[in-house]
């Protein structure tokens, strides 16, 4: 994950852009802030509460504050995505739900 924008001064809004290796999945965990994902290149699966949606370059999911997620990438070349969290990202928004 590469932060663009994530100032303090700035809170109401982050930006990052993420890359998911082929067949890696990410991390299960939940944010408190209201998350989305916008698919830049590559296809992958996303898991939000369980529940599976199939992703590919140009969609977009939201991801409300506390729903479990994790994403797969289930194609041929890097999972890109942008992630625009509001407000900001900060470490004590992010909980691991894996042991």
């Amino acid at each position: 994950m590469r932060e663009i924008m994530n100032a303090p001064e700035e809170p109401e809004l982050s930006l990052a852009m993420c890359r998911v290796p082929i067949g890696v999945t990410t991390q299960l965990h939940s944010l408190s802030v209201l998350e989305w994902y916008i698919i830049e290149s590559g296809t992958g699966v996303m898991e939000i509460d369980g529940g599976e949606i199939p992703m590919q370059t140009g969609d977009c999911v939201r991801i409300e504050p506390g729903q479990s997620q994790r994403i797969t990438n289930t194609g041929k070349v890097d999972l890109i995505f942008e992630s625009i969290c509001r407000p900001r990202f900060t470490p004590s928004t992010y909980t691991n739900l894996e042991n």
